[in-house]
């Protein structure tokens, strides 16, 4: 690209970001059980308010793609101080809302800074890695991309939003892309597995499997050395791993039975199947699993759904939209639903790896990242097949914070890709 040509914008992202905001409001529309209609711009109703987020979402591209697109990278760090600041300013100044402090009360509405903090870490991520001398095979800059990533989910946490917190898991992909070895995820999986595990079979029986797994790898460890004796060493280090897992399986009742609250104790007692409990906590599970299965194959149609029109499923414009896409839109339009999002993944991976700068493309793989969490957890929640945690579907739940935090998110990487040709680090 020439100093003079015009930058040339990726129009499939842009065309799968308004197919999934249209789908998103007329869910909305269809959600909102309204019995008497006064126009699509009522502002009393929650589909009139989604017009008005979604006009100034369309605002804040504008302003996006007008900038300076060497802003980001440069100011990247100063955006992520910011945010960290309005994170902390919450326990001050927040405004409690569904037993959660993570709101700022600006009159008439309420803005939720966790919504935007998530492009701001990816930006002071992107920013510290593209750095000169920056490796992930050095135990200092990899503890420092740690922090980087850390410090908003430790603010966020407490709010509580455990739910927002678990979305910065999303810049492994990042980290992994730059060099992170998949040992890292191996381990987080491994203690989740324990984890669960643990709370289903208990734990003689955890103990009992990790003794034999480890048991097996040794063996085969000394098979490929042709059943030569493996050193003292390798033997104690399998020795100090089974013990290390046996014991952190041992801790798993103490730390599910007092460090959790009991909302996420029931939730994951629920997906577990330990308990069932279709009435209280599992009520917004179970009535979202209704909607999903009555649709069938093309679905009931919109502003048919009993579920839905019934008022059934409690949060259904929020967290649990996907649930009223499968009852009125059925198999059909959930599938459309499932393949944008794949298809917006799957293209920010294209985009991001035909990136010329390291920033960009570290950047890139983050908001990736970041939009399959959200479409994996959200989806996976509402089918039940993942505990309640509470984030919203992108693009399509209703909110303005959440609508302007994916926003920002999605088209500071179309801005740095329309300039990737002239874009040098």
């Amino acid at each position: 690209m020439g100093i003079g040509d015009k930058p040339k914008f990726d129009i499939y992202i842009i065309l799968i970001y308004l197919a999934l905001i249209l789908i998103g409001w007329l869910t909305i529309y269809s959600a909102a059980q309204v019995s008497q209609y006064h126009g699509i711009l009522d502002m009393d109703q929650l589909y009139g308010k989604q017009i008005l987020w979604i006009g100034l979402a369309f605002l804040i591209i504008s302003f996006i793609l007008a900038m300076d697109v060497k802003f980001f990278e440069r100011f990247g760090s100063i955006i992520y101080i910011i945010s960290l600041l309005s994170l902390l300013g919450l326990f001050v100044f927040g405004k409690e809302l569904n037993g959660a402090k993570s709101w700022y009360s600006l009159g008439s509405m309420t803005l939720q800074p966790s919504e935007f903090a998530k492009a701001a870490t990816a930006l002071a991520v992107a920013k510290f890695l593209s750095g000169i001398n920056i490796s992930l095979k050095n135990t200092k800059d990899l503890l420092l991309v740690g922090l980087i990533i850390a410090l908003p989910a430790l603010f966020i946490i407490p709010q509580p939003d455990p739910g927002s917190a678990l979305v910065y898991g999303a810049f492994f992909f990042a980290l992994h892309r730059e060099g992170l070895s998949l040992w890292y995820l191996s381990l987080v999986l491994v203690a989740i597995g324990l984890f669960l595990g643990t709370l289903v079979l208990g734990t003689w029986w955890i103990a009992l499997i990790i003794l034999i797994a480890m048991t097996v790898i040794f063996l085969l460890s000394q098979k490929r050395r042709h059943k030569k004796r493996l050193p003292k060493p390798r033997i104690i280090l399998f020795l100090i791993i089974s013990g290390v897992c046996v014991l952190y399986s041992l801790s798993t009742n103490y730390i599910f039975n007092n460090l959790l609250e009991d909302r996420h104790r029931n939730r994951i007692d629920i997906v577990l199947g330990r308990v069932e409990d279709n009435q209280g906590v599992g009520y917004n599970i179970n009535q979202s699993v209704i909607a999903v299965g009555s649709g069938g194959f093309a679905g009931k149609g919109l502003l048919e759904g009993t579920q839905t029109q019934g008022g059934f499923v409690p949060e259904q414009e929020t967290d649990f939209i996907f649930s009223a896409i499968g009852e009125e839109w059925g198999f059909i339009g959930a599938s459309l639903v499932i393949i944008l999002f794949m298809s917006l993944c799957y293209r920010l991976i294209i985009m991001a790896e035909r990136q010329k700068n390291q920033f960009a493309r570290i950047y890139g793989y983050s908001v990736a990242g970041i939009f399959f969490i959200h479409f994996f957890v959200n989806i996976g929640m509402v089918l039940g097949l993942l505990p309640t945690v509470g984030i919203p579907l992108p693009f399509m739940s209703y909110g303005g914070s959440g609508l302007w935090g994916f926003t920002i998110l999605l088209f500071i990487f179309v801005k740095l890709d329309g300039h990737r040709m002239s874009y040098e680090h």
